[in-house]
């Protein structure tokens, strides 16, 4: 049943256009799976806003949750709202104070907003503000055929970038934030968990300048991926034979650990797998409390700790464009099918099954 005009006009953060509508995927209700609508009143931006018209879009882990509709979910995201937050598409209209851009222009934009007012924001790290919400989760999204965003938020999109790869820049960004912030270049890296952020951490590190890359999963596709990636090694975590492996191979343990998997197991091995002195980047979210042996894994070992979150605005996106335009990445194993929208039952069946990895929905 499409959303009432008040659950919609409820979940929508500024005014709409008059007698249009759009097609959208929205949170029907607070249970599994989301809605095909196609009467969705059409955003109208306000002044210092930007409306896009979205070409394309990827389902991330995020989604997958909303899908799912678990705990997490259920008490964050408001029914009624258009989901997803990673996409590529056009300016289609601008605010009346908007100066920096203009119709026409193909863009992406950062998912997290903030007011820009608390301290974090106004020092360089606006990428953890106190304030920020997040498209598709807090307010609408872009699995739809327009989003509105602040004109803050907008990124340009390199002519030398293809849209499959500018509609996941956000998930991207993660990865770049990660390796960059540990400083992988010269070093060996253990990447623990190769989901679809994980991988992409596996082309950025060799990008970067990585001497020797391992991972740990339990997809053994995931693992062979990985391999041809980069990875010199890809290990089963269910068993942790390869640790005493890589100690030897690397004068006492990697000197760089990315965790991006956020289970407890992963983290125990990742960290017995880090050198003393060594590095730890943490982007991984476990699903629950964990016990961690911090005497053992981080006082006595006298590492580095870092808990990565989103992407450096606007330091990683100018990073992750180089990247791209490099060519330097291999992100065609990654970004593995693609569906039109109106199939976006079957596009999230191929990611939740393993059979996808990285999956878009074509919006036009």
């Amino acid at each position: 049943m499409p959303t009432s005009p008040a659950v919609a006009q409820a979940a929508h953060s500024g005014t709409t256009a008059s007698g249009g509508t759009m097609r959208g995927l929205i949170k029907h209700h607070a249970g599994p799976e989301l809605q095909f609508v196609s009467d969705r009143p059409i955003p109208e931006p306000g002044p210092r806003e930007v409306r896009i018209r979205v070409s394309k879009a990827g389902i991330c882990g995020t989604d997958r949750h909303i899908w799912e509709w678990d705990d997490w979910s259920a008490g964050r995201v408001p029914v009624g709202i258009i989901t997803g937050h990673e996409f590529v598409g056009t300016i289609d209209k601008v605010g009346s104070a908007v100066t920096q851009w203009q119709p026409g222009l193909r863009v992406s934009a950062e998912g997290h907003l903030t007011a820009g007012t608390d301290y974090n924001s106004r020092t360089g790290n606006a990428h953890i503000a106190s304030d920020t919400t997040i498209f598709g989760i807090d307010r609408d999204g872009c699995f739809a055929d327009y989003i509105v965003v602040p004109e803050s938020n907008v990124w340009p999109i390199h002519k030398d970038i293809p849209d499959k790869y500018a509609a996941i820049m956000d998930p991207l960004g993660n990865a770049v934030h990660t390796v960059m912030a540990a400083g992988v270049s010269a070093k060996t890296v253990l990447i623990s968990g190769v989901g679809i952020i994980g991988l992409m951490a596996v082309t950025v590190a060799r990008a970067a300048g990585a001497a020797r890359i391992y991972c740990t999963d339990i997809d053994p596709r995931r693992l062979a991926l990985a391999r041809r990636l980069g990875a010199a090694e890809a290990f089963d975590a269910r068993d942790d034979a390869w640790i005493k492996q890589v100690r030897r191979e690397t004068y006492e343990g990697v000197d760089v650990l990315l965790e991006m998997s956020g289970a407890p197991a992963a983290m125990d091995q990742g960290f017995r797998a880090l050198r003393n002195g060594g590095t730890a980047a943490l982007l991984g979210l476990p699903a629950k409390q964990v016990t961690f042996d911090f005497n053992s894994h981080i006082i006595f070992k006298g590492c580095t700790v870092l808990g990565i979150n989103g992407r450096k605005m606007w330091d990683t996106w100018y990073q992750m464009e180089k990247l791209l335009v490099s060519g330097r990445l291999k992100l065609d194993d990654i970004v593995t099918h693609e569906f039109p929208m109106a199939d976006y039952k079957k596009a999230f069946e191929t990611m939740i099954s393993g059979e996808g990895i990285k999956v878009l929905l074509d919006m036009k």
